[in-house]
């Protein structure tokens, strides 16, 4: 008990309840070419329609990657994902520029690479790429269009020139710019200081009545083009060479439509003081990449504040330049637009805004060239770290040698609790049947350049499969759903139950394989460790082996065996951690042993193993032992192994044999 310096009572707990826990066995990680989205970091991605909506829809540049992990999700829920580029080149517009990867700005591009990336170098602006700039590298965000209202004039305003329409034509002018006799002559107004691309005309008057549907599509000094002209029936005329003049023209912001009223001032800059700090943002797929329709608003932000210490009620903030980087999904803040006075300030100052929308385009973002070998390694170098990520497989994709020769070397076996799951190139299996009808044979050529350890798994193709969101057909490699059937072997058994097989081996989503081994090729492959994925007549598209990579004979060489002992070790170790910097005795030793071995009487019930001893005692943890501060446990484990071969022997006997005296002697 603890020291006590004078008489009372002292209640301590001991926990002895210590329980070996489960682990997490169906995550993985993939270091893919997407379209969108944040790079160089980790994104837990839960369904496809989470990684579309992270990472974008596929093209033919992104589709093996994407696939790879859409497959893996059909089984999984849990899959880890990083999104890799090919860095940008910070020179001048070179060849070497154009193939690399950048963020469209609406001036020139730049590259943010994810949120950290912002927040530590470009939170305080970016010069040069004007009021905003894309969220995410990539040309889907050449796309977009930023329109900002910052006033109640740029909202709507009345016209200070006279205008002439004539009925069937899309050219409106001011009255100076007017050549026609019968129409009064008047000052040549710019125009192009009133109006801007984007605005809607109306007129109401005794004989005109145009509603707020003509769109403005050009602006010039003297005149403005829509985008439909106005019939003969809105300007009142009785055909359609008439022009008519009107000097109650109502301009209004494109999107004035999206929000209650004009912008103003806010409560918050009311109380402090201040004025004119209101404004509101409109973010538009212009070209229709995004949604599938031109000029779509995908995102608005309605009476934000220039102020930089607006609150809304709730108590938030309101300031613009934090709402568009914390709620925008596809832009962030870059600078202050020059026509907004005070922006930034407290909200204690008078804040004017431009007195027309400030709309601009993005232009300049670039998907760049497919990623170098360096960039793919670079991002799956984030899952290298076990105590970081939690991971049960690595994903390869498409993943040539270089790639496949990392995954296995540099992060399974440095994790040690996982697996690389890979699957041959392309070329091999590919239209190979066209020209040398040689797949077995490059199939095992190409694993022969990978190095031989039970922590890789390879199988022995692509398969076929449709692309809803293209609308075409596609190989893709299966190494996504090798990891799916071992989801699925978790999900119905136990990681140490084969994946293989018509139960727990059939490949989802398949129109064809690109090969489909026959019995001597699997036979080939087999004996090099790859193993065969085949479609037979009737019975789907089944998984038909279960080897690791590993070239030595050994049980490590069985996938069931080795995802045990990840199991195992990794389940008992995250146990141990709690015996750390206790005193390495006989009772210590007691807890460790009645720790490990009601969890592999568990392990055993369920078919893990067949038999197990624990040793922790004083013949392991010798003096020496003890005094170099070391604590050891011995477990021996008997895996169960799974049946790769079946021999059926059928015995004809004589009529009056006694098949007792023949049971055993064939």
């Amino acid at each position: 008990m603890p020291f006590q310096v004078s008489p009372g009572v002292n209640v301590s707990e001991i926990d002895l309840t210590t329980i070996v826990p489960a682990v997490q066995t169906t995550g993985a990680g993939i270091a893919g070419h997407f379209r969108w989205g944040p790079t160089d970091q980790i994104v837990l991605v839960t369904d496809e329609n989470a990684l579309v909506n992270n990472f974008q829809t596929p093209n033919a540049n992104t589709a093996d990657d994407f696939f790879t992990a859409s497959n893996f999700l059909a089984y999984s829920n849990a899959l880890q994902v990083v999104r890799v580029v090919e860095p940008s080149d910070s020179g001048s517009d070179t060849t070497a520029a154009r193939n690399s990867t950048a963020n469209a700005g609406n001036t020139v591009n730049t590259v943010i690479k994810n949120d950290d990336d912002y927040d530590s170098n470009y939170s305080s602006g970016i010069s040069g790429v004007g009021d905003w700039v894309a969220k995410y590298p990539g040309e889907l965000g050449n796309s977009l269009e930023i329109s900002v209202c910052a006033s109640a004039s740029a909202f709507e305003s009345t016209l200070s020139a006279n205008l002439v329409f004539t009925a069937g034509s899309t050219t409106v002018l001011t009255k100076g710019a007017n050549t026609s006799s019968d129409l009064t002559t008047g000052p040549n107004i710019d125009l192009s200081t009133d109006v801007t691309v984007g605005d809607r005309i109306s007129l109401q008057s005794s004989t005109i009545n145009i509603g707020g549907d003509l769109k403005v599509s050009a602006v010039a000094a003297g005149s403005i083009t829509l985008e439909t002209a106005p019939t003969r029936q809105q300007l009142g005329t009785a055909d359609d060479s008439t022009k008519v003049q009107s000097n109650a023209v109502n301009r209004r912001w494109e999107h004035f439509n999206l929000f209650d009223a004009a912008p103003g001032t806010s409560t918050f800059a009311t109380t402090a003081g201040g004025s004119g700090d209101e404004m509101h943002i409109a973010i538009i797929d212009e070209d229709g990449e995004w949604t599938g329709v031109k000029n779509q608003v995908i995102e608005r932000h309605a009476s934000v504040s220039m102020a930089s210490d607006a609150k809304t009620p709730e108590g938030n903030s309101n300031y613009y330049v934090n709402v568009i980087n914390n709620r925008s999904n596809y832009i962030w803040w870059a600078g202050h637009n020059s026509s907004n006075t005070n922006a930034g300030s407290k909200a204690t100052a008078t804040f004017t805004g431009g007195t027309t929308p400030q709309s601009v385009s993005m232009v300049n973002g670039r998907d760049g060239q497919s990623p170098s070998d360096a960039a793919y390694i670079d991002g799956y170098d984030k899952f290298s770290n076990a105590d970081e990520t939690d991971i049960s497989f690595i994903l390869g994709a498409a993943a040539n040698q270089t790639r496949a020769v990392h995954l296995i070397n540099n992060i399974a076996e440095k994790r040690l609790d996982c697996i690389a799951l890979l699957s041959p190139e392309r070329a091999d299996v590919v239209n190979n049947a066209l020209y040398s009808g040689k797949q077995a044979e490059d199939i095992v050529a190409y694993r022969n350049t990978l190095p031989s350890s039970s922590y890789g798994v390879m199988d022995s193709g692509w398969k076929y499969q449709y692309d809803k969101f293209n609308d075409v057909y596609r190989y893709v490699p299966l190494n996504g759903d090798t990891g799916g059937t071992m989801v699925r072997t978790d999900q119905q058994r136990d990681p140490w139950f084969s994946p293989a097989g018509f139960n727990r081996g059939n490949i989802k989503n398949v129109i064809k394989l690109a090969f489909n081994p026959n019995k001597a090729e699997r036979d080939v492959l087999y004996k090099a460790g790859v193993n065969p994925v085949v479609s037979f007549p009737g019975q789907g598209t089944v998984l038909f082996g279960d080897k690791t990579l590993l070239a030595k004979p050994s049980a490590f060489d069985r996938i069931n065996v080795r995802r045990l002992f990840i199991v195992l070790e990794k389940s008992i170790s995250t146990a141990s951690k709690f015996t750390l910097f206790e005193f390495n005795d006989e009772f210590t030793r007691a807890n460790f042993v009645n720790l490990v071995e009601p969890f592999l009487r568990d392990v055993q019930g369920r078919r893990g193993i067949t038999d197990f001893r624990v040793v922790c005692d004083e013949s392991n943890n010798t003096p020496e032992v003890i005094d170099r501060n070391e604590f050891i446990g011995d477990i021996f484990i008997k895996p169960a192994r799974s049946i790769n071969f079946i021999q059926l022997n059928f015995v004809a006997v004589r009529t009056g044999v006694d098949f007792s005296e023949v049971v055993g002697q064939v």
